[in-house]
């Protein structure tokens, strides 16, 4: 069977689509949530159990409290309010948690640490899930059964004014709204007088049942300096103002009303050591709520460390407090100090509908729940109860109420505990079947590549599957009924249901088809592999290629890295694997140069460079055309090749000394930014050129490394593009200094700090004029075929335009970053793969290698805390989303892309090469990017061990740098 180059490559992209959807289908977890929806809003509540005696108490208790006030406030770390920053700056707050009428807890957020999540978190009583991280972005309607949703059902009056993102999930929910950007993190003033401006006007109102107010003026703080900056106290300073404003209001009007007010302070998640949020360290995921209510008894003087509690058990509470109804889907308890104060019946009707309602869910996801310890505890808990209520109907004595209603609430508390553990756990369970069928799929389409690949991608060849004997065809006919059979016995067995499962017979036996059709095509292929290396063998090669001891370093390292990731500490310390790769890399290299330059080689001519040749770019060609393949043949075999042992003067030294210059640079780019579990929290020169006692010392290297940026950029570029390139480095500074980063030589310190918005729009402008400028000339090399050099400038047009991009987005510590990038991508290219002559697959690989190794050396890890959000919003006066988006991707991703591109230009240059080398590296980025979905496969294994959230920035870096690269 022959398939076409393009038939097979659009094959390939088609299955491995498909390999990867039913990959994440099966990796992101099916939410716990009740199948009954929440059109049932007006059904009847459990019954009090009885044990047989007529109960008087068959309709929700009555609320708790009169109105609810809840004071949101963005990545309220636990130690912003119980640590010492709490005593320095929240004086009033401090109070209250150590003398007054509240409940103080520390509230654990599961990850995802992000804004959406949580307030889904804190309204349904759910866990959302990982994909909600993107939804955050564009956070929709939420149909979930919720707090507010039941609040408004029951006539509630609710006043909204804060983060524009419960306006989105709740529309046409409040009475009065006034919604603030979120996204836009350069603000952190205005965005929070905002809210409070409509403060004094509303508590004076009377006409209101649920004030909400989401803060985020402490969130984009740290997102912008982190949470050691003097700008944090203030804002502390700030909310603890407004606690006391809205406070004191509440026990005025309580004078009024006959039931007590309460008001919920909380955060809705942390902030990790850099800033951010969104994965799973202490500072992240331990936000503070305090419950204050003149309900409460006072302390006089409890100096304990808050209790820790789940962030889901507000929405029971609330629900309890309100007299609604907790919503179908919550996994969460009552507080139960909120009630510790009311008579022992109600606690227990409390606590029972609680339980009854966690007993429901437990049922409708689980199909063993009668197996599970929660509700075998929940019915024990239940006929104690129903014995407690019949005693009290027949009054018995005080006493004897008291004794067995305690033993009842303790069995009622452990049931709690035990259904919502249960109901978590379910709510981390994979489809394993999925995911597996998915990872099996994306495995053969790369064996496929790699066997066939060569032949296949090539512009004359066609893929050539041969059908080898009857007996190797009857066994690819029975593969698909042996899969059929393990389909039937995987959906047939015991356990929870899986996606495969639940589509049609037809459809799911088109997969097992697909299945059994890639595998016999990989065998079959392999089979032809091995014929036609046995009739290689009668002739072998007169000399051994001198590039096989780096070939096996570059596969031993690409393999070794994918089976690393078998394990979740290998996977949290991803950085060290990729800085010992590199490092080793360079040794290799460095054996390489001198074994070439001092011993020589057999086959010295494939490795050696012409002489003559230019190091700084292409032998030259007449009249600046592309030579073809014939003339470079010819021009190989009229000229003898220069070993780099004939190389004299600063080109000898240089290609000696470049390994080490590169490993001299990878060194203090490692003590730039830690990243890593085990190494983020140790002190780095980025902490130190941040601090504010050191604005000089990061002006001064951002010049350096600005003017560095320039030097190395420049050369290639056309008399416009370097115009503007100066120009937009020089904006880029001008930038920083206007908001308050850096200093101009004249100047002591900026007090006139700004946005900075005319500067980097001033520096778009030449991004754009530098990226239209390579365009045009890529087009016009298109028009004009035989104008190679033409081409090439364009193409380096265009990177120079990203790194110029690179160089805005960028934070001005990491300037060093990108500039000792452009210097290691400078060495390399001069002094190592000219030089000894690697083909475009090893060069490729380098290159991934590389961006990977720089994408860790800006700082990020694999966890969604290190992304930094406010590179989407240089240059932006309010959130748009798709730049914003477009921007903090580019951000992150600037190593890996820019090595992309520089892969590109880099083999566009090398016109010397061989077509069919060419074409290879055309093979081994699309194998490359099939290799980074295998090791997402990989990671399967641990998924269970390695929480979801450290995963997803990696598998976006994977995908991006090759993907890049293969366009």
């Amino acid at each position: 069977m022959r398939l076409g180059s393009g038939t097979f490559a659009a094959c390939c992209v088609v299955i491995e689509v498909l390999g990867v959807a039913l990959f994440l289908r099966g990796f992101f977890p099916a939410p716990v949530c009740s199948f009954s929806g929440t059109e049932h809003q007006t059904e009847s509540p459990a019954p009090e159990p009885s044990a047989g005696a007529i109960s008087n108490w068959t309709k929700l208790p009555p609320p708790l409290f009169s109105k609810v006030v809840i004071m949101l406030i963005d990545a309220l770390r636990d130690d912003f309010v119980f640590g010492s920053k709490g005593v320095k700056f929240m004086p009033y707050t401090t109070y209250l948690v150590e003398k007054g009428s509240s409940h103080s807890f520390v509230a654990e957020a599961k990850p995802p640490t992000v804004t959406m999540p949580r307030i889904k978190a804190l309204m349904t009583g759910s866990l959302p899930g990982f994909i909600d991280v993107v939804r955050n972005l564009n956070s929709p309607t939420l149909l979930e059964d919720n707090v507010i949703t039941r609040a408004k059902a029951a006539g509630k009056r609710i006043i909204f004014y804060g983060d524009e993102t419960w306006v989105k999930l709740f529309p046409k929910h409040f009475v009065e709204y006034d919604g603030t950007t979120s996204f836009f993190v350069s603000d952190y003033t205005e965005v929070d007088d905002n809210v409070t401006r409509h403060l004094d006007k509303v508590l004076k109102r009377r006409d209101w049942d649920v004030l909400i107010l989401h803060y985020l003026g402490l969130d984009h703080i740290g997102h912008i300096s982190g949470p050691n900056s003097p700008l944090i106290g203030r804002k502390l300073s700030e909310m603890d103002s407004v606690l006391m404003k809205i406070h004191t209001s509440l026990l005025s009007e309580e004078r009024e009303t006959l039931l007590p007010n309460l008001l919920v302070l909380c955060g809705d998640h942390g902030m990790s050591e850099a800033g951010g949020h969104g994965a799973s360290s202490v500072e992240e995921v331990n936000t503070a709520m305090i419950l204050i209510s003149s309900a409460f008894e006072r302390k006089p003087g409890d100096v304990r460390r808050p209790k820790y509690i789940q962030q889901t058990d507000l929405a029971a509470t609330l629900s309890i407090g309100l007299g609604l109804p907790i919503p179908k889907s919550s996994i969460g308890n009552l507080i139960f100090p909120v009630v510790e104060g009311k008579p022992m019946r109600e606690q227990l009707r409390f606590l029972h509908l609680n339980t009854v309602q966690l007993s429901k869910l437990l049922q409708e996801n689980v199909p063993s729940y009668k197996k599970e310890p929660g509700f075998e505890q929940f019915k024990v808990s239940e006929r104690l109860h129903g014995n407690w209520v019949r005693l009290y109907l027949e009054e018995n004595s005080s006493e004897v109420l008291s004794n067995l209603g305690s033993k009842v609430r303790r069995q009622y508390l452990d049931a709690l505990r035990a259904l919502s553990l249960s109901l978590s756990r379910q709510a981390a369970q994979y489809d394993v079947y999925s995911m597996a069928v998915g990872t099996v799929l994306v495995l053969e389409v790369l064996a496929l590549l790699l066997v066939s690949g060569p032949r296949a991608l090539s512009g004359k060849a066609e893929l050539d599957v041969p059908l080898p004997s009857p007996a190797f065809s009857l066994l690819c006919y029975l593969l698909p009924l042996g899969l059929a059979a393990l389909h039937v016995t995987v959906c047939t067995s015991a356990g929870g249901t899986c996606y495969l499962c639940s589509l049609p017979w037809l459809t799911a036996g088109g997969v097992m088809v697909l299945v059994s059709t890639l595998l016999c095509a990989v065998l079959s292929a392999l089979t032809g592999m091995f014929a036609g290396g046995k009739r290689l063998s009668k002739n072998p090669p007169q000399c051994n290629s001198r590039s096989s001891e780096l070939d096996l370093l570059i596969l031993l390292g690409t393999v070794g890295h994918t089976l690393s990731l078998g394990a979740s500490s290998f996977i949290e310390e991803e950085p060290q694997t990729w800085y010992f790769l590199v490092n080793t890399l360079c040794l290799a290299l460095c054996h390489e140069i001198y074994r070439n330059c001092f011993l020589g080689d057999d086959c010295a001519p494939q490795r050696c460079p012409h002489a003559g040749e230019d190091f700084d770019g292409v032998a030259a060609a007449p009249q600046g055309k592309s030579p073809g393949p014939d003339v470079w043949e010819l021009d190989r075999a009229s000229r003898r090749p220069s070993p780099l042992g004939a190389l004299r003067g600063p080109d000898r030294w240089m290609v000696l000394a470049s390994p080490w210059l590169i490993l001299t640079c990878c060194r203090l780019l490692r003590s730039l930014n830690q990243t890593g579990v085990q190494w983020a929290h140790r002190p780095d020169l980025g902490h130190w050129l941040t601090s504010p006692d050191h604005k000089v010392e990061l002006s001064v290297l951002a010049a350096v490394s600005l003017i560095m940026i320039f030097v190395l950029v420049q050369k290639r570029c056309s008399l416009a593009s370097k115009v503007a390139m100066a120009f937009g480095l020089l904006g880029i500074y001008c930038y920083r200094v206007a908001i308050g980063n850096l200093l101009f030589p004249w100047q002591q310190n900026n007090k006139d700090i700004s946005k900075g918005i005319t500067e980097a729009r001033f520096v778009y402008v030449f991004v754009l004029g530098i990226l239209f400028t390579g365009t045009k000339g890529l087009l016009k090399s298109q028009i004009t075929a035989d104008d190679f050099t033409v081409k090439t400038v364009g193409l380096w047009e265009i990177y120079s335009g990203l790194v110029l991009l690179a160089a805005l987005l960028l934070r001005p510590h990491n300037l060093p970053v990108l500039a000792l990038s452009l210097v290691i991508q400078t060495i390399m290219t001069q002094f190592v793969w000219r030089p000894l002559r690697h083909n475009a697959a090893e060069v490729t690989v380098m290159h991934y290698w590389f961006g990977q190794a720089f994408f860790y050396f800006q700082g990020n890890s694999n966890s969604i805390a290190t992304v930094d959000i406010s590179a989407g919003f240089v240059g932006l006066d309010a959130y748009v989303e798709i730049p914003a988006m477009l921007l903090t991707t580019f951000a992150t991703y600037t190593g890996p892309v820019l090595w992309a591109s520089h892969l590109v230009n880099f083999l566009t240059s090398e016109a010397s090469r061989p077509a069919p080398e060419t074409q290879a590296s055309g093979t081994l980025c699309l194998c490359t990017k099939l290799t980074s979905t295998s090791v997402d496969g990989a990671k399967v294994a641990n998924c269970h061990l390695l929480r979801l959230r450290e995963l997803s920035p990696h598998w976006l870096s994977l995908w991006k740098g090759p993907q890049s690269v293969s366009s």
